[in-house]
Parts: structure tokens; C-alpha cells; sequence
């Protein structure tokens, strides 16, 4: 199983932003914005921060993805 992120990206291009209008709202790095756009391992802490900017849940930014539906 792997975590997807584009639900996150999407629900930003709905909001008229840009992924990088994600590191001033959330306070995230740009190396922690490349680690979603690539679908790599974040922490919970920054899930948090980007719900928390969005006004969002979990469910709304990502996806548990079983292997072999990817």
C-alpha cells in the first residue's frame, strides 16, 4: 500500500492555488512539498499543518492506494 497526494493538489487547483502557495499557508519546506508532489513519506505533523491551512481532513489531501491499483 502506498499514500497518494492528489487529492491534496486538485483540491488546491479548485481553491485557485498554487503548490507553492502551500509552503507559506501551511509552513512546510520546499523539500516536504516535493517529497507530496512525488508521493513520498511525510509526517503526521505535516498532514496536520496542511489540514489545518486548508480547513480540511486527512481524507480530503490523500489516498491509501492497495498495490497493483496503482
Amino acid at each position: 500500500m502506498s499514500i497518494r497526494y492528489y487529492k491534496l493538489f486538485d483540491l488546491l487547483q479548485r481553491r485557485g492555488l498554487k503548490k507553492t502557495d502551500l509552503l507559506g499557508l501551511a509552513g512546510i519546506s520546499s523539500p516536504t512539498l516535493a517529497k507530496l508532489s512525488k508521493g513520498d513519506t511525510v509526517t503526521t505533523e505535516v498532514i496536520e499543518k496542511i489540514c489545518n491551512s486548508l480547513d480540511c481532513q486527512p481524507a480530503d489531501i490523500m489516498e491509501n492506494i492497495k498495490e497493483g491499483e496503482q
